[in-house]
């Protein structure tokens, strides 16, 4: 254990004191490392979709690259997402949607594929899934603490001054009432219909059958296939050359990702994996 500790406090120890220099060197890396394709076109581009979505202004904008360039044929959109807000969700099923029109997409499941993120990923050309990855979760929940007790026992009230008779509804500060519940209810089912009906129509699934695909059911890959969320099971290189295939291209050519997210990756690389080493004999699954 002593051994474990002093290598935590040295690797601390080296970062804190050359950190601007492993920053600065990381630049200078990212700068001017050869591609390794310098002179040739790319003609195919990864968009990533991981994380909790709460904004989607940065895949746009990217899927707005892929749209609008010429050269680029095919796009792997990789998720690994356990969804999020509804209206990022939907922003990017729609871009989704428009982008397949005019070039091939196949999104690959790295990990997870629910929820908001697969509603994202519905409209692809074809989706492929890793083998162990967890598909679906088509539901809706929304979540309102209630404090009332607690602001009790620590003296704590409200003076509120409102106009509209559910302007209230969804407050922490007490129980909602009958009235506000059957309204917040009926928010969540609208969203669960045009959830269900957005991925039926996407994935060409019969509406009727909404309980086999959806109803908030989390699959694995292989159930996810039957049901018809995924066509595929297969890993990222099946998925790397079932879009060559799509996109008709000769050589695949990757668009390099932009400097930012390069640095914000290799930063975080660099960092995780001198922590990691401290585990080195712990073996996740």
């Amino acid at each position: 254990m002593k051994k474990i500790w002093d290598r935590f406090v040295n690797i601390l120890t080296f970062i804190g004191k050359h950190f601007k220099a492993l920053i600065f060197l990381l630049i200078l890396f990212l700068l001017f490392a050869p591609s390794s394709t310098p002179t040739q076109t790319p003609n195919l581009m990864r968009i990533d979709l991981t994380g909790v979505i709460t904004d989607s202004s940065k895949i746009l904008k990217e899927i707005k690259t892929a749209k609008t360039s010429e050269n680029i044929k095919g796009i792997l959109f990789y998720v690994d997402s356990p969804g999020g807000s509804v209206a990022p969700s939907v922003e990017i099923y729609m871009a989704i949607n428009d982008l397949k029109k005019s070039k091939k997409v196949v999104a690959y499941a790295a990990g997870t594929m629910a929820s908001g993120s697969y509603y994202a990923a519905s409209p692809s050309d074809t989706i492929v899934a890793n083998p162990g990855s967890m598909i679906g979760s088509i539901g809706v929940i929304a979540s309102i603490p209630n404090i009332e007790e607690l602001t009790k026992k620590i003296g704590i009230s409200e003076q509120v001054i409102s106009a509209g008779e559910y302007k209230q509804a969804g407050t922490v500060m007490r129980k909602m009432n009958e009235k506000e519940r059957a309204a917040l209810q009926e928010n969540v089912d609208d969203i669960y219909e045009l959830f269900v009906n957005d991925v039926a129509n996407a994935r060409g699934l019969d509406i009727a059958k909404k309980d086999e695909f959806a109803n908030a059911r989390v699959f694995i890959a292989s159930k996810a296939k039957d049901v018809g969320l995924v066509d595929k099971i297969g890993s990222i290189n099946d998925a790397n050359e079932l879009l060559v295939e799509m996109a008709g291209v000769k050589e695949a050519i990757w668009k390099e990702p932009d400097f930012m997210d390069k640095l914000e990756k290799k930063f975080g690389q660099v960092i995780s994996s001198q922590l990691l080493t401290l585990f080195y004999g712990v073996k996740y699954f």
